[in-house]
């Protein structure tokens, strides 16, 4: 007799609602990707610390109130915005890891005031944007794109040179030019490459000289540019050590600039930084590069300076509105501009290494004490009196006894708290393994708010399914 039919029947996942049991269990703090359903890179580093679930939303009406009232960490992409009341939403979030450099989607300094550490990845990709960067600069003063696109829609040119060496007659005194009409080939070039120009000589102007943009000018040396920049926070000397020119104003560098390239973060004193006014500061004929934050330009600014003819070329891998629409906005019947889809950051190794970084931040917070613990915290100085977040190291895990292999697990890292069904996250990713730390005493309560500690048996360490509350906003 098969010993397997007298098992008795599993009840289906599907039906079961609350925490699935997997063993004993130690309760862990929980921590979401608000924006993303993969957690297969962030789970490894974190699973021994927390509980990791992801909420796969738009906004934090779409936020399960689990999350809501107990994550005290979120890592989170740029497809969400939290502003204030979003953030007064959130109970007992301590942490907040954008992953990737920019911070422009959080309100950083409410966050701070709530005592909320808002933390970046500044360090990821750099090379892939100052090589993107380069390949648009490349593409404006080649005009490669648009070459290539006439070749692609059809356009034939003839090159007379090839005529000349393939066809050319064993007849003395014959002239093999006499038989092509010379318009044929450079003349037909020459129309469809207009406005391409010689790199060496011309002068490179960077707004914002950070690690991209420092990357830019290193590489932009070696095609023969010459590099000025302008960065006001930067001390004196950079432009010693990276052998630069440094120029003092805005208007100075788009002045002296043959193409302006824009490696700045975004905030409320350069929004529009590219503007009507600004351009009218640049060269006539000048080229544009933005691979930074599509909110450094204003499109209808530079729509209108491409059409004058005032701005040659334009290359935007960043846009004020995203996903960018090329079929609406100011720049749809712009000539000469070059739209790539805000992917300059990406490669395979940038996105893993991203994603590494992001979650050993989120770890750093667990195991130690934030801001100190922290390496990219970005709100430190909005944090109040006596307001700084305080987690305490866990103490480490309870040994977990293994499930059979016939049996699924759902209780596991990698939840989703939404709707649909829980999925299990996994990865070939090596666990990263954080020094052990002595138990760190509380700090001592202050009169108007009690100290704030990560809570290491909060209900519940173990992912389960729960459904999206229905909401009525959209």
């Amino acid at each position: 007799m098969d010993k397997r039919k007298m098992l008795p029947k599993r009840a289906r996942m599907d039906s079961m609602r609350g925490p699935i049991a997997n063993g004993p269990l130690q309760s862990r703090p929980l921590v979401a990707l608000l924006d993303g359903r993969d957690c297969t890179v962030e789970m490894p580093i974190l699973k021994d610390v927390a509980t990791v679930a992801f909420c796969d939303a738009q906004s934090t009406s779409e936020i399960h109130e689990k999350v809501l009232n107990e994550a005290v960490g979120a890592l989170m992409w740029h497809t969400i915005i939290l502003t204030k009341e979003d953030l007064e939403k959130f109970k007992a979030l301590r942490i907040i890891v954008r992953i990737g450099s920019g911070v422009d989607n959080i309100d950083v300094k409410a966050a701070g005031e709530l005592g909320i550490a808002v933390c970046n990845v500044p360090g990821y990709g750099v090379e892939e944007v100052a090589d993107t960067t380069l390949c648009l600069i490349l593409n404006l003063y080649r005009r490669t794109y648009w070459l290539a696109n006439m070749v692609r829609e059809g356009k034939k040119f003839t090159a007379f040179w090839l005529k000349e060496v393939l066809f050319r007659p064993a007849v003395p005194g014959y002239r093999a030019a006499d038989e092509c009409d010379v318009r044929d080939g450079p003349e037909q070039v020459r129309e469809a490459a207009a406005g391409c120009a010689r790199i060496r000589g011309d002068t490179l102007g960077i707004v914002g000289l950070g690690r991209i943009g420092s990357a830019v000018a290193l590489r932009a040396k070696a095609f023969g540019f010459n590099v000025i920049f302008y960065d006001p926070y930067l001390p004196d000397g950079i432009e010693k050590s990276l052998g630069l020119t440094r120029v003092y104003t805005l208007q100075d560098l788009l002045f002296q600039s043959d193409c302006v390239s824009l490696h700045c973060s975004l905030n409320e004193h350069n929004h529009h930084l590219i503007n009507e006014f600004t351009i009218k500061q640049m060269r006539p004929g000048a080229f544009l590069v933005n691979t930074a934050r599509g909110g450094l330009v204003d499109d209808e600014g530079l729509a209108a300076a491409l059409k004058q003819g005032r701005i040659r070329a334009a290359a935007l891998d960043v846009h004020e509105n995203e996903p960018f629409n090329v079929f609406q906005g100011p720049l749809k019947d712009a000539p000469n501009v070059l739209c790539t889809p805000h992917a300059a950051f990406y490669s395979d190794a940038s996105a893993q290494e991203l994603r590494e970084m992001a979650a050993s931040e989120i770890r750093r917070a667990i195991v130690g004490r934030i801001p100190d613990c922290l390496r990219n915290c970005v709100n430190k100085d909005y944090f109040l009196p006596g307001n700084a977040p305080s987690l305490p190291p866990p103490a480490p895990p309870l040994p977990q006894p293994q499930p059979p292999p016939s049996t699924y697990s759902e209780g596991m890292n990698g939840g989703y708290y939404g709707g649909g069904g829980a999925q299990a996250a996994h990865s070939t990713t090596a666990v990263h393994e954080a020094p052990a730390l002595p138990p760190q005493p509380a700090p001592p309560p202050q009169p108007s708010q009690p100290p704030i500690s990560l809570p290491m048996n909060a209900s519940d360490g173990a992912n389960h399914q729960l459904n999206k509350e229905s909401s009525d906003v959209h």
